[in-house]
């Protein structure tokens, strides 16, 4: 990996302004020392100067430090409030704790850590800030801006859903297959003192959707529904058929004698007498409570303030001054485009026969599907090889972290999307995960397999995630952020550039290509359909019917993603299009000089950013070209 150039290339950002005042300073000396005939003058004037400049510099390195002080200190809180995510960014000091309970007074304290960061960073002078500084102060107050906006909305008040949610999130980490390490007594002792933790949190869940019930704000019932069977899983009458079992029998060797015997029977009643009743206790009160009183609108803007919320659900995740109406027609456009494309590569084929009928064909034809789960794994893992191979002719960076392909676990497979990425631990104990939906292999066919490597892995969201993580002189507070548009924009932009990396010379490879774009283009329709323009949850699974050659199964559990995550859909065509568009400014503005390994790197080196502000960044860089 060329780290190297990465490093060198955030370090010159920062120090801009040094070297600047310095190249001044020195310009400065030698037209005093040539200037003879007024010595005096020339030389007061060249040390007035020179001795500003100094104090200005040392002005702006203290104010960096303070910015970066701040943030660090902000950071460090955070990840006090946040203990799960302190475990997954491999913070291993919070292992046993868990998130605080959902209360008025712990959401009062958050908003007011949000003022007090917010009041503190505007303190400092950004005028004196350059480089990574101004950056990170930049970055910092729009996300304290834009988190104290969101405290205005109930979002505690729906505190699961299908799609994410304490109850499923614990049960990844308990399997031992996720970020929770289970290699020590002690890691062992810290999932027992965390699972008290969730505990608290999911009977707080409780009241707080019993809130959500008086002030109408909550989950659709089609989507309460859908929860129900991802809780009934954890009801075991044995503790040994539990997935928080898989930690004790897969205990390390090295765990032994009363360690080991204490640890199975804490692990047993930990399932039994802990775990069971709080899955149970969250399931009764859905079926027997919630359900009744969810709401029948699948629209985001039906709840109290909704409207104003779903905005903010877009600005949020795509981080572009775009409404509801604009998206919408910019999806129908493009769903249009691609449409057409699709049918090129039909004639291609030489397929006799409409776009229904060709649908239907890739749908039901078995040549295109694998009828084993480890056909699919194996399949992944030899277009990861193949890509590995082509990556170095569009990119001089790489991650040192290595990633796996991976079944999703069965126990959220029904409701989970086809695929996705997690990032691998910092400290490089566990790699980046790819994984694969194989809970129907039809929704997994065999043209759309590079084209989704490409998104979840490489040179998708491993390469962007684990790259920010990497970067030594990014701070946490930005190795550890993101924006979704950024990151979903990134992956989606990587697909595209399958052809360049030489792939996607099959047509049907292609086809996948498009069918993915497509996707990402209908989400634009679907989603401001059914939130902005009062589309029903049937409306927009046929419209993605219609529109692509996707199974049923997998267009519903779509559908119904973009009803419990409002706005989150929108990023990845609207960031892709930005970052194609500042691609084709640099290439068309640069002409020969333009270098795409280069373009991508300025891209990736200062981790996640908001589009306008990747956006100004990327024209400075052309400009600096010229």
């Amino acid at each position: 990996m060329n780290n190297t150039r990465l490093k060198k290339s955030l370090i010159a950002l920062t120090l801009t302004s040094l070297l600047g005042a310095c190249a001044v300073d020195k310009a400065i000396q030698a037209t005093g020392s040539a200037a003879d005939s007024s010595p005096n003058t020339a030389n007061n004037t060249a040390n007035n100067t020179a001795n500003n400049t100094a104090n200005n510099t040392a002005l702006s390195s203290k104010n960096a430090q303070q910015v970066e002080q701040i943030i660090s200190d902000y950071f460090n809180e955070s990840m006090k409030h946040n203990p799960i995510g302190a475990t997954f960014n491999g913070f291993n000091q919070y292992n046993d704790q868990f998130q605080a309970p959902i209360s008025e007074d712990n959401n009062a304290q958050l908003l007011a850590m949000q003022r007090y960061y917010l009041n503190k960073i505007k303190q400092v002078d950004k005028s004196s800030l350059s480089g990574q500084s101004l950056l990170s102060y930049e970055l910092f107050v729009l996300d304290r801006a834009l988190a104290i906006e969101g405290s205005q909305f109930l979002a505690h008040l729906i505190p699961i859903n299908q799609m994410n949610g304490m109850h499923n999130l614990f049960a990844a980490l308990g399997s031992g297959e996720s970020a929770q390490p289970f290699n020590t007594v002690a890691d062992y002792d810290n999932f027992l003192a965390r699972s008290t933790g969730f505990v608290l949190w999911m009977d707080s869940a409780i009241a707080a959707m019993k809130q959500g019930v008086e002030q109408a704000v909550t989950l659709p019932k089609v989507l309460a529904k859908k929860v129900l069977p991802q809780l009934k899983a954890q009801l075991v009458e044995n503790a040994s058929d539990s997935i928080y079992w898989s930690p004790i029998a897969n205990m390390p060797a090295t765990i032994t004698g009363t360690n080991k015997t204490r640890l199975t029977q804490a692990y047993k009643d930990m399932v039994m007498k802990t775990l069971v009743p709080v899955y149970q206790r969250m399931a009764s009160f859905i079926e027997n409570e919630y359900l009744a009183h969810a709401r029948d609108s699948i629209a985001f803007t039906a709840q109290p303030n909704g409207k104003a919320w779903y905005n903010y659900a877009i600005k949020s995740h795509t981080t572009l001054d775009l409404d509801a109406v604009e998206i919408h027609q910019i999806g129908l456009e493009e769903v249009a485009r691609i449409l057409g494309e699709m049918e090129a590569v039909k004639q291609q084929v030489q397929f006799d026969g409409d776009m229904a009928a060709f649908f239907h064909h890739l749908e039901t034809s078995e040549e295109f599907y694998f009828k084993t789960e480890q056909q699919v794994i194996d399949g992944y893992n030899q277009i990861k090889s193949r890509i590995e191979q082509r990556v170095p002719l569009l990119f001089d960076v790489k991650p040192k972290a290595d990633y796996e392909v991976r079944a999703v676990e069965k126990f959220r497979a029904a409701s989970a999307a086809g695929a996705s990425y997690q990032s691998p631990a910092p400290d490089g104990s566990r790699p980046g995960i790819f994984y694969i939906n194989t809970h129907n292999l039809k929704a997994q066919p065999k043209f759309i397999m590079e084209t989704l490597s490409i998104h979840e892995a490489a040179p998708g969201h491993h390469f962007q995630i684990a790259l920010q993580q990497e970067i030594e002189t990014l701070s946490d507070y930005r190795k550890f952020g993101g924006y979704t548009a950024y990151a979903e924009g990134w992956a989606l932009y990587a697909e595209s550039l399958g052809k360049e990396m030489g792939l996607f010379s099959d047509p049907y490879m292609w086809y996948g290509r498009l069918v993915d774009e497509q996707l990402r283009a209908m989400r634009l329709v679907v989603d401001t359909g059914m939130h902005a323009k009062g589309w029903s949850r049937e409306k927009a699974i046929a419209y993605m019917k219609a529109n692509s050659s996707m199974v049923l199964s997998d267009i519903t559990a779509e559908v119904e993603r973009y009803i419990a995550w409002p706005g989150q859909a929108l990023s990845y065509k609207l960031g892709q299009r930005k970052i194609r568009d500042l691609r084709d400014y640099a290439q068309k503005t640069l002409g020969d000089k333009f270098d795409v390994r280069e373009f991508h790197t300025q891209i990736l080196i200062d981790g996640a950013l908001p589009m306008p502000t990747l956006e100004n960044k990327i024209k400075r860089w052309v400009k600096a070209q010229i």
